[in-house]
């Protein structure tokens, strides 16, 4: 396996993979789907990135950095592994690309919403290094119930 950048070819793995975790998990919702959809617009344009697993030249895996107001920080957000490797560390090896892409970029800290259901995805990101935070009372997910951030620096 191995990982490379956005390119505007895995634009519809990007969407696909997650319109399927959020489907099996949660529900799309229309801030979701606007995202995935127009990729470019919603974070390569506005200084976030998006990294692709690939095995045997196919996307198993995605993962995005998207900026947040707070100056270099960014949100992990819309991570998905295809269902049918599920469970083989490729979400932990798109998580460590994310951390030490951020450490690199000087980025002071990583911030992710998630949902406490999510007792797996819970385990990893405290395994990394997260801690939970307050959770704002305006959030743009309406799934989130928890706030997560990992300090860099």
């Amino acid at each position: 396996m191995h990982i490379r950048k956005y390119a505007p070819k895995y634009a519809p793995d990007f969407k696909a993979l997650n319109m399927e975790w959020l489907e099996t998990f949660f529900y799309v919702e229309p801030y979701d789907n606007e995202v995935l959809s127009n990729p470019e617009t919603y974070i390569i344009s506005k200084g976030g990135h998006i990294f692709f697993a690939i095995i045997d030249e196919k996307v198993v895996g995605t993962v995005a950095l998207m900026p947040m107001p707070e100056p270099h920080v960014y949100e992990l957000t819309k991570m998905a592994v295809d269902t049918s490797i599920r469970g083989q560390g490729i979400g932990q090896q798109l998580m460590a690309h994310c951390i030490a892409f951020a450490k690199a970029e000087k980025a002071p800290k990583l911030v992710l919403y998630s949902n406490t259901l999510l007792e797996n995805a819970i385990y990893i990101y405290r395994k990394c290094g997260f801690v939970e935070v307050p959770l704002e009372k305006e959030v743009q997910y309406d799934r989130a119930n928890i706030k997560m951030e990992l300090l860099l620096n």
